[in-house]
């Protein structure tokens, strides 16, 4: 049984971020599929932390919206929405330059809650730069 919504596709996950932070950041999705979503980010000095390091935040930034957009495409026939409860991230290293792209799994697709693994890589070499695990609690409309 497929959980995959079919009226959400990557052109409207690109579409529904434009104006806020997956936006500014240049965050873009790329493949869609059932448990899966694959998003890039171009790394531009935005991204960086005074110390000239990729800012932890940049690359939490990637994984959670990667695993929310992730959560929308997956959502149960009349859930409203969803919200993050919990987030974990280990950071194993950084990128100067090029892109990091994600890649979320999703472990748990249960009616109440979702759970969501990611790994961020650098695009170019495929070394990973962070593990990240988040917990999303689906909202149901109010009676």
């Amino acid at each position: 049984m497929s959980t995959l919504r079919d009226d959400i596709s990557i052109g409207h996950l690109n579409e529904i971020g434009q104006e806020y932070l997956p936006g500014a950041l240049g965050l873009e999705m790329v493949e869609l599929s059932e448990g899966s979503l694959k998003s890039r980010m171009p790394v531009k000095k935005l991204h960086f932390a005074p110390n000239d390091f990729l800012h932890a935040a940049s690359v939490v930034a990637l994984a959670d919206t990667t695993c929310g957009y992730a959560t929308v495409a997956h959502l149960p026939a009349g859930a409203t929405s969803f919200t993050t409860i919990e987030l974990k991230s280990n950071h194993l290293g950084t990128v100067k330059e090029g892109s990091i792209a994600c890649h979320a799994t999703a472990q748990h697709l249960g009616r109440n809650t979702q759970v969501w693994d990611a790994v961020v890589t650098d695009e170019g070499t495929g070394r990973k730069i962070a593990l990240f695990r988040c917990t999303q609690m689906i909202l149901w409309p109010r009676s």
